[in-house]
């Protein structure tokens, strides 16, 4: 019997970069920069971002807000 494993709330930056089309090196030098256009999250030298967030962009919509900065809860 198959399992179905639910998607993880996270992406790490290789991920976007795949998603994206973009090179790993450009995905991280514009999450540096803070130039992606989804917040990302660091943990030490990990780089990660919601994948709520990628799916907004990906539908056209602003992954970023001022009034609502952070994902929405489930």
């Amino acid at each position: 019997m198959e399992q179905h494993t639910p998607a993880r709330a996270t992406m790490t930056i290789e991920e976007v970069a795949a998603t994206f089309g973009l090179a790993r090196s450009t995905a991280y030098d514009l999450a540096k920069s803070d130039r992606l256009p989804i917040p990302t999250i660091r943990a030490g030298k990990r780089v990660f971002a919601f994948r709520s967030h990628v799916e907004r962009v990906l539908r056209g919509e602003r992954a970023r807000s001022q009034e609502n900065p952070e994902p929405e809860a489930a």
